[in-house]
């Protein structure tokens, strides 16, 4: 393979990746389990709130959320970091900032995600999957609350851009 083909097959794997991730938050936000079952590979595993591992766990972790009292999520994800550790193997880290709803209490919750991924069907071109998904939690906290208890304000923000008029 030519440096060129190297370059081009490196840039279609990190795109690929980000798209996994994006697939991922909207297949979760939507309540689709199946589609987002099948963005991990056959023995799979999801680390956080619980650990499932392999489809039929998975789905029936993430199908059970809202009886656990998680009823609504917005999942947003950035600042996407991906280490391509091979042709078919990857790591990845990500910052999750997530307003949700729970036991009927507006939430909002922040957090990194640390994915382990793997290439499956190289052969014939191959898909991305979630070997590995792990999400840690900064904070998780009613809204009306406040994720900082008041340190930061409008007030405190503006005094930081002097000069730039705020509302």
């Amino acid at each position: 393979m030519s440096d060129l083909e190297q370059r081009i097959a490196r840039l279609e794997a990190l795109e690929a990746i980000r798209d996994l991730d994006a697939r991922y938050c909207r297949v979760l936000d939507d309540g689709d389990w199946d589609a987002l079952v099948s963005l991990f590979t056959d023995d799979g595993e999801f680390v956080g709130l619980s650990h499932a591992r392999g489809h039929a766990e998975l789905r029936t972790f993430f199908a059970g959320l809202a009886a656990g009292g998680l009823t609504a999520f917005w999942h947003h994800v950035t600042n996407l970091e991906i280490t391509l550790d091979g042709p078919d193997s990857a790591r990845a880290r990500s910052f999750l900032w997530q307003p949700c709803v729970q036991d009927g209490t507006p939430h909002i919750a922040a957090g990194r995600y640390t994915d382990v991924l793997r290439r499956v069907d190289a052969d014939s071109g191959g898909v991305w999957r979630y070997v590995t998904k792990q999400v840690t939690f900064d904070y998780f906290v009613p809204l009306v609350e406040g994720w900082d208890h008041g340190r930061f304000t409008v007030a405190s923000a503006a005094a930081t851009y002097p000069g730039r008029p705020f509302a």
